[in-house]
C-alpha cells in the first residue's frame, strides 16, 4: 500500500512498512539462498558474496540498469528515490527485480542533506538502521584507515627515538625516513567536522608521538572506501590495501601501507565489508546496500561486488551513480564498467522541473530555506531555457552507445504543460521519457517509468568507452572535458602538468583509472555557472594519486575531504523514545 507522504515523515512511513517486512527465513526462501549464504545481523542480513557468486557463476546475467541525473540543485533531484521507485514499479509489473544503493555517511545524515534512503513511498527500510551505521562497514573502514595512520605515526616516533642499529635490534624494522611535510594520509571520522580539517598531533613529550601537522577527512572519502567499491574479491582487497601511499620519504619515494606492514591487519578489519547488506523497498523488493565512496573524488558508485551478485540473482538489477551524468555516469561508463567488465542495458536520467528552471536562470536554491515561488508556480520560460542541461546529459549518455530513459521525478507543483515540455524535448533528443510519481504513489506511480525501462532493455546497444586505456592521462582529461563537460579545452598549472608528464612516463600508472575531481553543481569547475556554459576552459591544479585503488585524480578546483556541519543540522531533530527505543526525526 502507498502511505500519505504529504502527512507522514519518511521515518514514519518506514516504521509503518516495517511491520510487514519479510522475516529472515522468508527472505532466504524468496531469494533462493543457501543457509550459509545468508548471515543475519539483527533485523538485517549480510549476503556472503564469495559463496553466492561461486554457486551462481554459470547463471546468465539479468538486465543492468543504471540511474543518474541532470546537474542538480543543492537539494539533489532524487536519484535514490527514483532508483527505489523504479524497483517498486518493476515489482508491480511482476518482474524479478532488485538493486544496490550506496551506504549513507553519518556526515550528511546528521547534517543538512539528511540520509539517502529515498523518500516518501520510494523508501528503503528499515530506515533507522540504514541511516545509523547499518551493519558496521563504515566503522570497519574507519578502523582500517586509522590503523594505517597509527602504524605510520608510531613508526615515525620510533625512527626519531632510535638510531639504525637500535631500530633493527629492537623492532626488526628498516628505516623508512618519512618526510613529515609530505604525509599524504590523514585520519578519518564519519561526521562533518570542519574543526578537524587541519590539526597538530604529537604534542607532549618524546613518547607522545611525532609532532607534526595532520588532518581529518570524512570516512566515506577514505581510499579504503574507494577500494571497497571497485574490488572483485577478498584477494583483490588484500592486494590493494598493501599499495596505499601514506607518505613520501625524504628522497621523494612513496611510503606505502605495505612498507608499514599494516595491509594484512587492515584487511582483517575490512574482511566482512565485502559482503553486501540486504535491505528492501517499502514495497518489499530486495535491495542491497554496499560501499559509499565520494562521487567527486572517487568513483561514486555502489560496489562492483553487489552488481555482480545482483545480476545473477535478479532479472533486473538497478544500480545508482552519485551526482549528475557528467560525474556519476561518466565514472560508471569509463571506470566502473571497465573494471567490472559488465555491460549496462539502459541509463535512467533523473530530472526535475525545479532543477531545469534553476538552469534556465531561476533564483538560488539554498538547503534549509523554502524554495522561491518561481519553483512552485508554472514558469515555462525558465523551464524552456533550462532544458539545455537535460539535453546535454542525454547526449553524454548516448555517446556511450546507450539510449537513455529520462525520468521526470514529478512533484505536486509540476503542471501538465511543464511535464509535456520536458517530454517533447527529451524525445526530440533521442531519449524515452516517463513521468513518475513514485514519491507520492510508490510502485503505482512508477509504472510508466518501469515500462520505458523494460522496453529500453530489450534493445541492443553498442556500449563503448569514451577513450582507450592506452590513451595518455592529459589526453583523457581533455576528451572528458570537451565531450562530457562541454569545455573548449584544459589548462594545466605548471605543477599539475609536470606531475602529469611524470605519471605518463612511469609504466606502473598506465592502467590507473582517470577519476576526475570537480564540483557536482555545474558542468564546469565553477558551481555558480548553471545550464550549459560555453566558451570556458577546465583548469587542472593538481593530480591526486590513489595507488591502492589505482586512481589518478585530476583536480579542477578545491575539494575538501571533510565537509562542514551547517547552522541547522538534522542532529537537532533526531531523538529516541526511551520507552520503545524507536528513533524519530530522521528525514
Amino acid at each position: 500500500m502507498a502511505y500519505d507522504a504529504t502527512k507522514m515523515q519518511d521515518w514514519q512511513i518506514s516504521e509503518a512498512a516495517e511491520e510487514n517486512m519479510p522475516t529472515h527465513e522468508e527472505w532466504r526462501e524468496k531469494l533462493s539462498l543457501e543457509k550459509d549464504e545468508f548471515m543475519p545481523v539483527g533485523r538485517l542480513a549480510k549476503l556472503d558474496f564469495l559463496k553466492i557468486i561461486e554457486r551462481l557463476k554459470d547463471r546468465p546475467d539479468g538486465k543492468y540498469v543504471e540511474v543518474t541525473a541532470i546537474t542538480p540543485t543543492p537539494l539533489g533531484e532524487g536519484k535514490s528515490t527514483t532508483s527505489v521507485g523504479l524497483m517498486e514499479g518493476l515489482g508491480k509489473r511482476g518482474r524479478n527485480v532488485g538493486g544496490c544503493l550506496r551506504q549513507p555517511s553519518g556526515g550528511p545524515t546528521m547534517n543538512v542533506k539528511g540520509t539517502a534512503a529515498g523518500g516518501g513511498n520510494a523508501l528503503l527500510i528499515p530506515m533507522t538502521e540504514f541511516s545509523l551505521g547499518l551493519t558496521g562497514d563504515i566503522n570497519d573502514i574507519a578502523n582500517a584507515h586509522n590503523l594505517a595512520m597509527v602504524a605510520l605515526t608510531a613508526r615515525m616516533q620510533h625512527e626519531r627515538n632510535y638510531n639504525d642499529e637500535q631500530l633493527q635490534r629492537l623492532t626488526g624494522m628498516r628505516r623508512l625516513d618519512v618526510d613529515p611535510t609530505r604525509v599524504e594520509m590523514g585520519w578519518v571520522l564519519d561526521f562533518c567536522a570542519q574543526s578537524l580539517r587541519n590539526i597538530i598531533i604529537g604534542i607532549g613529550g618524546r613518547y607522545d608521538g611525532y609532532t607534526m601537522q595532520s588532518k581529518f577527512g570524512i570516512t566515506v572519502g577514505s581510499e579504503c572506501m574507494a577500494i571497497l567499491s571497485i574490488i572483485k574479491d577478498l584477494a583483490d582487497l588484500r592486494q590493494r590495501l598493501d599499495n596505499i601511499t601514506v607518505a613520501f620519504d625524504k628522497s621523494g619515494k612513496p611510503v606505502t601501507t605495505g612498507d608499514l606492514e599494516v595491509g594484512g591487519a587492515m584487511t582483517a578489519w575490512m574482511r566482512n565489508t565485502i559482503n553486501p547488506t540486504l535491505m528492501c523497498t517499502a514495497e518489499y523488493q530486495p535491495c542491497m546496500v554496499h560501499a559509499g565512496p565520494f562521487a567527486n573524488i572517487a568513483v561514486g558508485q555502489s560496489s562492483i561486488i553487489a552488481d555482480r551478485i545482483g545480476l545473477k540473482m535478479f532479472d533486473y538489477h538497478v544500480t545508482e551513480s552519485g551526482f549528475a551524468a557528467d560525474i556519476g555516469f561518466e565514472k560508471f561508463w569509463n571506470v566502473k564498467s571497465r573494471f567490472s567488465g559488465l555491460k549496462p542495458h539502459v541509463s535512467v536520467l533523473t530530472t526535475t522541473i525545479r532543477a531545469l528552471e534553476m538552469h534556465g536562470g531561476g533564483p538560488r536554491v539554498v538547503p534549509g530555506i523554502a524554495l522561491p515561488e518561481e519553483y512552485t508556480k508554472e514558469n515555462l520560460g525558465l523551464l524552456e531555457k533550462g532544458l539545455v542541461n537535460m539535453i546535454h546529459h542525454i547526449n553524454t549518455i548516448r555517446k556511450s552507445g546507450i539510449n537513455p530513459v529520462v525520468c521526470i521525478n514529478s512533484f505536486q507543483t509540476d503542471t501538465d504543460a511543464e511535464i509535456e515540455m520536458v517530454r517533447k524535448a527529451a524525445e526530440a533528443a533521442g531519449a524515452r521519457c516517463a513521468k513518475s510519481t513514485h514519491w507520492a504513489d510508490g510502485g503505482d506511480g512508477a509504472l510508466e517509468l518501469a515500462d520505458a525501462v523494460i522496453e529500453a532493455c530489450e534493445e541492443e546497444n553498442e556500449f563503448k568507452f569514451l577513450y582507450p586505456l592506452e590513451m595518455k592521462l592529459r589526453d583523457r582529461v581533455d576528451i572528458i572535458a570537451r565531450e562530457v563537460y562541454g569545455a573548449d579545452g584544459v589548462s594545466w598549472s605548471a605543477d599539475a602538468e609536470n606531475k602529469a608528464k611524470m605519471l605518463e612516463k612511469d609504466p606502473q600508472y598506465a592502467d590507473f583509472a582517470t577519476m576526475m575531481v570537480k564540483t557536482h553543481l555545474s558542468l564546469t569547475h565553477d558551481p555558480t555557472l548553471k545550464g550549459v556554459p560555453a566558451g570556458w576552459t577546465l583548469p587542472i591544479r593538481d593530480i591526486l594519486i590513489y595507488s591502492g585503488a589505482k586512481f589518478l585524480c585530476p583536480c579542477a578546483g578545491t575539494i575538501s575531504l571533510m565537509p562542514g556541519t551547517g547552522s541547522n543540522p538534522a542532529l537537532r531533530r533526531v531523538d529516541v523514545d526511551v520507552k520503545t527505543g524507536k528513533v524519530s526525526g530522521l528525514f
